[in-house]
């Protein structure tokens, strides 16, 4: 008998949910829905969907780009660092004056020859930590450029992509097991 009271208050129960369910479609009118609901352009749906599909490519980019850099380091043999790092000791004795107009060649070449000595350093996988300092210094340089690579950006950065470099320079000098 106590089985059939619950059922009982239940019923009731269910089917004021129901009918409070029912109640949300009433605010529709034949012209559309109701005061209460506002109003949103097309235009403005519209362009939340592009900016939906811009982000999911973006993603979708980054996505790669991971796999790529993953792909990379389990192919990087012992020495993709040494090789890196002489790349970027060749541009040590060049230099330029920023705004002059003689600096897009060498200031490119610079932040690819950083580019390519930091996913080498990620690569090794024998010492994943050993590398943790010049790796922070490439972080915050890249963060600093935002993924502006032109050359007024390069410029505007000059003395952080000198810095780094050097300053990477003097790390690896004192570390000679990672490039004889």
């Amino acid at each position: 008998m106590a089985v059939r009271i619950r059922m009982s208050t239940a019923v009731p129960a269910v089917a004021a949910a129901l009918m409070a369910l029912a109640g949300c479609t009433e605010a529709s009118t034949s012209q559309g829905p109701g005061d209460d609901v506002p109003y949103v352009a097309p235009s403005v749906n519209a362009s939340a969907v592009d900016k939906g599909i811009e982000q999911a490519e973006a993603d979708a980019e980054a996505t790669t780009e991971a796999q790529a850099d993953r792909e990379a380091a389990l192919n990087a043999g012992p020495g993709e660092v040494r090789d890196a790092f002489a790349g970027l000791q060749a541009t040590l004795d060049d230099n330029c004056t920023p705004g002059a107009g003689d600096c897009a060649y060498f200031l490119g070449r610079v932040n690819e020859e950083l580019d390519g000595l930091g996913k080498a350093m990620k690569a090794d996988n024998a010492r994943p930590d050993h590398f943790k300092e010049p790796l922070g210094r490439l972080n915050t340089l890249r963060t600093k450029l935002a993924g502006d690579n032109s050359t007024a950006n390069l410029e505007k950065h000059f003395d952080d992509l000198i810095g780094t470099r050097d300053r990477i320079n003097t790390w690896m000098q004192g570390h000679p097991e990672d490039y004889r």
